[in-house]
Formats: C-alpha cells, sequence, structure tokens
C-alpha cells in the first residue's frame, strides 16, 4: 500500500495535485514578498517576488482549473512559452542572488565578469526568440532551451567559487538552496528526455523538479529572515552606540555642572555682591555653550551616520552624479556646522541657509518626498538680524521625525519668517504631520525612544540670547486642526532684534 502511494506521489504529479500544492506555496511567497518590497522598498525582495512569479508561468501549462488558472487566464498566452519563462527566472535568479551576498561590494571583478557572461546568455536567449518569432516553429525554442541548459549549468558551477570566498555569513544558504535545484533541475531534465525517448509519458520527472523548488524556496525564505535579522541587528547596535555616547555627554554635563555649583558656592562665602553676579553671569554663559555642544554631540552622530550611508546607497546604486550632487551640499552643510561652533550668533541669512541645506540632505532617507517651502519678509535686511545659531534645527528635526515620518506621503515642511513689529521677528514652522498626540503614542509603543533634548536647550539658550535686549523672546507650539481631525503642528519663534 505504501509503495503504492509513493508510486501514485511520484509519478503522477499533475494528477494528485502536487503541481498546484507547489504552485500555490510559489504564489504565496511571491505575493508575499512582493508586499514586503513595497513596505521596505528593497529590490531584494521584487527580485525574489518576480522570481518565484516566473517559476509558476513555467509551470502554470499543465494546469486546467483551479484559482491562480482563472487569475492568469485573461493573459494566457504568456503561459504559452514555458521554456522562456524558465529562462527569465534564471537570470531574475542570478539578479537576486549578487544582491543577496552583496556581491558587487565584496567582489567586484566577480561581479563584473559574471554580468558580462550573463549578458552573453541573455542575448543568446533573445536571439532565440527572435528566431522562433520570425519562422513560428516551437521546435526552435525547446531546442534553443537545451542549449541553453549547457552555459547555464556551467554558469550555476562557476558561481560557487564566488560564493565560497565572500565572508557573507549568508552565502551559505544560497550555495545549499541553488545546489539542490541546480541537481534537481539537471536531474529531471535528463529524466525527461530518457523517458521521451523511450516512448513513456515524461511526468514523472516534474515531481523532482517540485521537491526542488520547494526545498530551495524554503531554504531562501529562511535565509531572508536572516537576512533582514542582521539588518536590524546593526541598526540597534548604531542606535546602543548613539544613546551610550548619549548617556557619556549627560554625565559630562552633569560633573562640569556640579563643579561650577561648587565654585559658585565657594565663591558664595568669599566674594562679596557684584564678584558673586559677575561669577553668575559666567556660571550661566558657560553653562548654556555646554549646552549649546551637548545638542551639537546628539545631533551629529547619527545625522551624519544616516547621511553618509544615504549618499553611500547612490554611490553603490552608480547614481554618482546624485551622490557628488549631495555630497557637496553635505561638506558645505558640515562645514557650517564646524564653523557655528566657533560663533554664539549668527545672520539670519546664514541660518536659513543652513537649515535649507540640512532639509536638502534629510531628504535624502525619503526619496525626496518633504516638499520644503522657505519663506520670508523681503522687507527684512536678513544679513543685519541676528540669532542662536542653529536655533532652529531641533524644531525642524521634531517636525521630520515625529510627525512627516509617520506619514505614508503628501509631506509638507514651511519655514516662514515674517517681521511681527518694530522690536522682533517671528519664525513659524509649520508642517502637516500626524500631529503631536498621535506622535506620542506611538513614540510609547517604540522599543527604543528618541527624547529630544534639542527642544529645552534651544529654549535656554534663546533665552540667554534675549536677555541683551528689551524685548521678551517667545515660543509656542500649537496643533493644526480640520475638521476637528489633527492635521499637523505649528511652532512659533520670537525673537527680539532691539
Amino acid at each position: 500500500m505504501d509503495q503504492g502511494l509513493t508510486h501514485y506521489f511520484f509519478n503522477y504529479p499533475f494528477q494528485n495535485g502536487f503541481i498546484i500544492f507547489t504552485i500555490g506555496i510559489l504564489f504565496i511567497l511571491s505575493v508575499y514578498h512582493f508586499l514586503l518590497y513595497f513596505q521596505n522598498k528593497e529590490k531584494l525582495y521584487l527580485l525574489y517576488s518576480g522570481y518565484t512569479f516566473f517559476i509558476i508561468l513555467s509551470q502554470l501549462h499543465h494546469i486546467q482549473g483551479g484559482f491562480i488558472y482563472e487569475l492568469f487566464y485573461p493573459v494566457s498566452w504568456v503561459t504559452n512559452y514555458p521554456t522562456v519563462a524558465t529562462e527569465i527566472y534564471f537570470f531574475i535568479y542570478v539578479l537576486f542572488a549578487f544582491r543577496f551576498l552583496n556581491m558587487k561590494e565584496e567582489l567586484p571583478q566577480w561581479y563584473t565578469w559574471s554580468m558580462r557572461a550573463l549578458y552573453l546568455i541573455i542575448a543568446y536567449c533573445s536571439v532565440i526568440f527572435i528566431w522562433y518569432l520570425i519562422v513560428g516553429d516551437m521546435t526552435i525554442l525547446m531546442d534553443g532551451y537545451l542549449v541553453f541548459t549547457i552555459p547555464m549549468t556551467i554558469y550555476g558551477l562557476v558561481m560557487y567559487v564566488p560564493f565560497f570566498k565572500l565572508k557573507n555569513p549568508l552565502k551559505y544558504y544560497m550555495i545549499s538552496g541553488s545546489f539542490i535545484l541546480m541537481v534537481t533541475s539537471v536531474g529531471s531534465l535528463l529524466y525527461y528526455l530518457k523517458l521521451q525517448n523511450k516512448g513513456i509519458p515524461p511526468e514523472a520527472p516534474y515531481s523532482i523538479l517540485y521537491l526542488g523548488f520547494i526545498i530551495e524556496n524554503v531554504i531562501f525564505s529562511l535565509g531572508l529572515g536572516k537576512k533582514q535579522k542582521l539588518i536590524l541587528d546593526d541598526r540597534d547596535t548604531a542606535q546602543t552606540k548613539l544613546i551610550k555616547q548619549l548617556k557619556e555627554n549627560e554625565q559630562l554635563r552633569n560633573k562640569i555642572q556640579e563643579q561650577l555649583e561648587k565654585d559658585v558656592e565657594t565663591l558664595n562665602k568669599q566674594a562679596e555682591i557684584e564678584k558673586l553676579q559677575s561669577l553668575q553671569m559666567k556660571y550661566d554663559k558657560e553653562f548654556a555653550e555646554l549646552k549649546v555642544s551637548a545638542l551639537r554631540s546628539q545631533m551629529n552622530p547619527h545625522f551624519i551616520f544616516n547621511s553618509l550611508n544615504s549618499i553611500k546607497r547612490y554611490i553603490i546604486d552608480n547614481e554618482k552624479e546624485h551622490a557628488v550632487f549631495y555630497l557637496n551640499k553635505f561638506s558645505k552643510l558640515i562645514r557650517k556646522i564646524l564653523a557655528s561652533t566657533t560663533e554664539k550668533e549668527t545672520s539670519l541669512n546664514e541660518e536659513l541657509e543652513t537649515m535649507a541645506l540640512y532639509i536638502n540632505i534629510e531628504n535624502i532617507r525619503f526619496n525626496k518626498s518633504i516638499d520644503f517651502e522657505l519663506d520670508y519678509d523681503e522687507s527684512l535686511n536678513l544679513s543685519t538680524l541676528k540669532l542662536p545659531s542653529l536655533i532652529t534645527q531641533p524644531f525642524l528635526e521634531n517636525a521630520i521625525w515625529h510627525g512627516l515620518s509617520l506619514k505614508k506621503d503628501n509631506r509638507k515642511l514651511i519655514m516662514r519668517v515674517k517681521k511681527k513689529n518694530d522690536t522682533q521677528f517671528q519664525i513659524d514652522i509649520i508642517d502637516n504631520g500626524v500631529g503631536r498626540k498621535k506622535s506620542e503614542r506611538l513614540k510609547k509603543n517604540k522599543l527604543v525612544k528618541r527624547d529630544s533634548l534639542g527642544i529645552k536647550l534651544s529654549e535656554e539658550r534663546l533665552k540667554h540670547f534675549s536677555a541683551n535686549f528689551s524685548s521678551p523672546y517667545a515660543i509656542n507650539i500649537s496643533d493644526l486642526y480640520e475638521d476637528d481631525v489633527p492635521k499637523g503642528t505649528k511652532v512659533s519663534l520670537i525673537i527680539p532684534f532691539a
């Protein structure tokens, strides 16, 4: 009885439903990774989805009913070329393997020669298909496919050499999965030709091929999961380092503050009232400068790290013009930030130019989806008006990360400068994000929370700066609503100049 079941399972995959089972698994994998591509914008998922999709197309001509058959029925002509679909999924598989193992970065010479060989095989297959379209003889496709299996097998075997050379821990998923599919593919093809020569219906070899498809795709899915875990681990490591650095900065700040407090207490007993007031002013000044330093040390590590990674992505994707363009902007922004470390104040013109550069760089990671608008009153003399350097950066950062980043599209950010009266000017920062209440709820659910010290530090810096003027300063933050639905946040900085 068991032998009979085994014989039935192995020799009749079209009749016993094994083909439906295999195509069903591949269909689920294809749709799942296609959705993952839209969620993560990672081309690796799109390549894997295309790979499983063309495997389905290569086998769909064997079934004549069911959900997937009906799904493809309006374009059923695509199932008439199973050999072409097989060739396409081989090409996509190679591109998927190279990207999965980062071969372009780790072994660039091997990558270049491998891609050239792949282009030659693609050219051969294209010539065969065009020849078929002209002549209309299906045997051209079949004979061309049999010839294609020779360079395909040689190519697959040669590619194990660079795969084993890679130091990537994911290589064993690719090696084992591809080896299993290569063995089952070649084995099923040879068995197919043997049965065909004997005049026996060549259905049994497909069971071998389908087993190879299932095992290989299970291994590849595990590999993709492992790759995603490694990416998350790297991200967690970077966040841990950043948190550690922030804690060290906070400890240093507390230590200096304690020392300054001790100095104030000691001099309180020894100095006269005027000396005490002078010392207090010095303490406030040094403390404010320390907080400026703490703000920059908070901003720079993760901003610089992420900006360089974004530019690196352009270089990897061979988008040289974009890489050079943003690298120039990035270097200009860094120069301005470094220059601001020696200056307590800056002109309004310099502040706006620096913030425009900052938004431009941040926008790389959002695929340029942030619509940034800078508007200012032309009656203002931007070069003579002064304000604390980088005072608006924490508010722009908050608008991006706690408001706009939580939206999927239609991200707008406005920075508007206007004259409030004869002694004050006003800077408005307006975003159409999710609002402060929703942002706070989402923030509580995160494992790692980014508590921005920048807003508190900016308020203290503005307070210290405004002490030299008769007019007061103000920071007003309000929620924007449309039909009682949160539609963003508005921050207004009122800065004195007289």
